[in-house]
This record gives structure tokens, C-alpha cells and sequence, in this order.
């Protein structure tokens, strides 16, 4: 989906990069209602009404779309119905309809047809795609989207708008996978893939260029700590245009932040990564 350039005829057009999505004719749509679930806003607040996740509130409504990430109707030829836009992730998001009649949504890979046919299964199929097998059956080079961590799991990896992975070699029972970031790591051979890179490969070229679109989308605005009082955050207090006058950046709660190690060092795939990411 290509991204869309104003003229700057208002501030708030001249900074704006909108996605064109393709419409969808009104006797085209298909609404399967078992497919389609209320999303309440928590407003960024777990069950004892805290905040746990700051900037969140508000936005508008909005139908979870229930997405099948295992894909585990196996040997069973899928047609696409629709490719739609899901309001709930990033990249687009397809509505197949199986040789039995059932019909799911799935994660819409990039170049995906309308009519087309997707396939999952445990044997060596055809590398169409779309297709779902095991990663062992995929030759080197190809790009996969929505990996399996653990067989069986459901898609794990590569969920969002113009992601991928590339297969890199076979080491026995495990195979060797490089994510954009460039970290390489090891997944089992049994672990299902789906063909392709994900659709929405612009997304990181939009911008929204008004405040309030971002609040539409359910985020309020985020306050710098340099622009409250020290009771507020660690970086605050000071006049004028001052430093934060510490040694090192802090979060609101005083621990370390930017460039400080997040990851557990016990998390259990750790010793599946080969190789880290480049930090620049």
C-alpha cells in the first residue's frame, strides 16, 4: 500500500503521509460475525483500575478481529475472500474460506491475489504463497513470516507490518534464522512458517502529521521529564532550558533508560540465539 504525500496546505497536512488502502466496494465486503469480537479500551489500566502501560486512553472503537496464527486446518485448500484492514495491528489481514466452508482470518503476506489459494500442512508442498509448512521443507534464502517459537505453538515471529525472516541453513534438528534486526537464531525444524513477507511493507513511512489522529488511535500525549517538576521525574526541576543534570538518563521510577539491557538473563531462548543484533 503506497503512502500518500499533501501539499502542504495546513501545518498539519505538510508533515502528513497517509497510507492509500484499496477500497473494498460495499457488495463486496464480507461481515462473518463469528469472526469479530468487542475490544473494550483498558486504558492502559490492569484489573485494580493502576496505570501499568502510561499514554494510553481514549481512541476510537473498534472489532477485534480474531486471527487464526496457528493456521492448524491441515491439507484443507483455503481461498481468499477479502484482503481487509484490520484496525487492531499493523499489517493487513485476509479472509479465507476452506473446502469444508469454514472461514478464518489469516495474516495477509505482501502481493496476495484476491481468488488465490493458501494450503497449511506437515508435508513438503509447494512454496506458494501464503503456503504454511515446516521449516525444515523451506529452502535457504526465503522469506517467512508468522514463525512458530515451539511446534504446535502458533505464530510467535514476524506478525507485523512488512516483517520477515529469512532461512539461513539446517544444523541437524534446528534451523538457522536471520530477523531484520540481523540477530540470527536457531528454531526447531518442526516449527511452522508461512510463505512471503508481510503485507503493509510502507508502514514505517506513514506519518500522521496531526495530534489528533494519534489520539484517535488511542495514545495520549507523552510528556518529556525534563518538562515537569523534580517530584514528577528524576530529570525534572531546573529553570530554562537546563540539562537533566545526571550522569546517566533515568526512567519516572529512577532505574536506568536508553541503551541499558532489558532482556532477562535467565528467559529460556536465550541459548537460541546465535548471533545478536547490530547496535549502533
Amino acid at each position: 500500500m503506497p503512502v500518500k504525500l499533501y501539499q502542504p496546505t495546513t501545518p498539519g497536512r505538510r508533515h502528513a503521509g497517509i497510507l492509500v488502502r484499496p477500497k473494498i466496494k460495499r457488495q463486496d465486503r464480507i461481515k462473518v460475525k463469528s469472526l469479530l469480537q468487542a475490544n473494550p479500551f483498558s486504558g492502559g489500566r490492569n484489573n485494580q483500575g493502576k496505570i501499568t502501560t502510561r499514554n494510553r486512553g481514549g481512541g476510537v472503537k473498534r472489532l477485534l478481529r480474531l486471527v487464526d496464527f496457528k493456521q492448524d486446518k491441515f491439507d484443507v485448500p483455503a481461498r481468499v475472500l477479502t484482503i481487509e484492514y484490520d484496525p487492531s495491528r499493523t499489517a493487513a489481514v485476509a479472509l479465507v474460506q476452506y473446502a469444508d466452508g469454514e472461514k478464518r482470518y489469516v495474516l495477509a503476506p505482501d502481493d496476495l491475489k484476491l481468488g488465490g489459494q493458501v494450503l497449511s500442512s506437515h508435508k513438503q508442498i509447494p512454496l506458494q504463497l501464503g503456503n504454511r509448512l515446516p521449516l525444515k521443507y523451506i529452502p535457504a534464502g526465503l522469506y517467512i513470516h508468522n514463525v512458530e517459537l515451539v511446534p504446535g505453538g502458533g505464530g510467535i515471529l514476524a506478525r507485523s507490518a512488512g516483517s520477515w525472516m529469512q532461512v539461513l541453513s539446517q544444523d541437524g534438528d534446528w534451523i538457522r534464522v536471520k530477523v531484520p534486526s540481523s540477530e540470527v537464531r536457531l528454531l526447531s525444524k518442526d516449527c511452522l512458517a508461512s510463505i512471503g513477507q508481510l503485507s503493509n511493507i510502507d508502514h514505517s513511512n506513514v506519518r500522521l502529521g496531526l495530534a489528533g489522529r494519534r489520539r484517535r488511535k488511542g495514545f495520549k500525549p507523552h510528556v518529556r521529564g525534563k518538562a515537569m517538576n523534580p517530584v514528577d521525574h528524576p530529570h525534572g526541576g531546573g529553570e530554562g532550558h537546563n540539562p537533566i543534570g545526571l550522569k546517566h538518563p533515568k526512567t519516572p521510577w529512577g532505574k536506568p533508560a536508553l541503551g541499558v539491557k532489558t532482556r532477562s538473563q535467565t528467559k529460556w531462548t536465550n541459548k537460541f540465539i546465535v548471533a545478536r543484533r547490530n547496535r549502533n
